[in-house]
């Protein structure tokens, strides 16, 4: 494909040889001729002078390169763009597999394509346009809009709803129980039924082995374009705001509140019962035992103030130091 014709696909202003012939993409250390890579990360930008690609997708004020590039305002997107126009995922054709059970009472739109031992219990709704891979399991109940895809072993159980546009990853869980128990007069534990459904709303995603268990009494639901990574946990009765990104191993503790926009990076823990407000950024390994306001950036755990954190940082290897020259200067002082 012609780096002109990329340009005019992606919205791009095209700086250099609009003839010559992009095959791939990659990322800017690994690129060569006849790819296209891109810089968003500032810390990129010195390399950018030195990559071997044959084009490079930049924002808008960046330097002037010798190699040819595509100006726009999001350099990251427009990268996502041109993936896609060089690979496209399997298409899958409709009808079903002879190893799936279906249950009589349930119905499935038009055009879903049903893979080998495919489980859809009974009373289940399902939208039009459907994938459902290898294995999953779809439990009694469940209703599920259009354009649902489910690789191979999730599971959708019992009585939860999903949007349109709904991805579920490899092994994902959606409903499992919340993780409720009462201690008895013997010091036993009783487990609290989980009655109430997970909801995930429209163009939600959510990843490899993350679960989103289902709440004692009322929901627990992922709001509308939410991002939930691998292996994350959304305890009972939470709620995920929309557009919300919740990465790798981060924890959520039953009933917490996350608003709109808020990025949970990796390995994240908030307590039970705390709000975090929209637009707030937590910082990887950070834990979070009350609530934060909206448009705060924290770190640490517990975490605070991500400027004070950065500073603490800078400060605590030289405690050793301070905490020597304290002590000399108070034996200085007695003696």
């Amino acid at each position: 494909m012609k780096l002109s014709e990329i340009a005019s696909a992606l919205g791009a202003r095209l700086e250099g040889d609009g003839a010559v012939e992009i095959a791939g993409v990659a990322g800017i250390e690994q690129a060569g001729p006849g790819q296209l890579t891109f810089v968003a990360n500032p810390k990129y930008a010195a390399a950018a002078k030195t990559t071997r690609a044959s084009a490079v997708i930049v924002a808008e004020d960046f330097p002037v390169l010798e190699t040819a590039t595509l100006r726009i305002k999001n350099p990251y997107l427009a990268f996502a763009r041109a993936l896609e126009l060089f690979y496209q995922p399997p298409k899958y054709a409709a009808g079903v597999h002879p190893t799936a059970v279906i249950h009589p009472s349930a119905r499935v739109g038009k055009g879903a394509s049903i893979g080998p031992y495919v489980v859809v219990d009974q009373e289940v709704e399902i939208g039009e346009g459907c994938v459902l891979l290898a294995h999953v399991v779809i439990y009694r109940g469940a209703r599920i809009g259009r354009n649902f895809f489910a690789h191979a072993h999730a599971v959708v159980r019992e009585h939860c709803r999903l949007g349109d546009n709904v991805i579920l990853q490899n092994g994902a869980v959606i409903g499992a129980d919340g993780f409720g128990f009462a201690k008895d007069d013997q010091g036993r534990w009783h487990k609290i039924v989980q009655s109430g459904p997970a909801i995930l709303e429209d163009d939600v995603e959510v990843q490899a082995l993350a679960c989103v268990d289902r709440a004692s009494v009322g929901e627990t639901r992922v709001c509308r374009g939410a991002k939930i990574d691998n292996l994350a946990q959304v305890g009972h009765g939470s709620r995920v705001g929309e557009h919300t990104m919740v990465c790798a191993q981060v924890g959520l503790a039953g009933s917490t509140v996350v608003g709109k926009n808020v990025i949970l990076a990796g390995q994240v823990g908030v307590a039970g019962h705390c709000h975090i407000g929209d637009g707030v950024v937590i910082t990887a390994q950070s834990g979070t035992h009350g609530d934060i306001e909206p448009g705060a950036m924290v770190s640490g755990s517990p975490a605070f103030d991500h400027k004070v954190w950065l500073r603490s940082m800078a400060v605590l290897p030289r405690l050793p130091e301070m905490a020597r020259a304290l002590r000399s200067k108070k034996e200085s002082a007695q003696s």
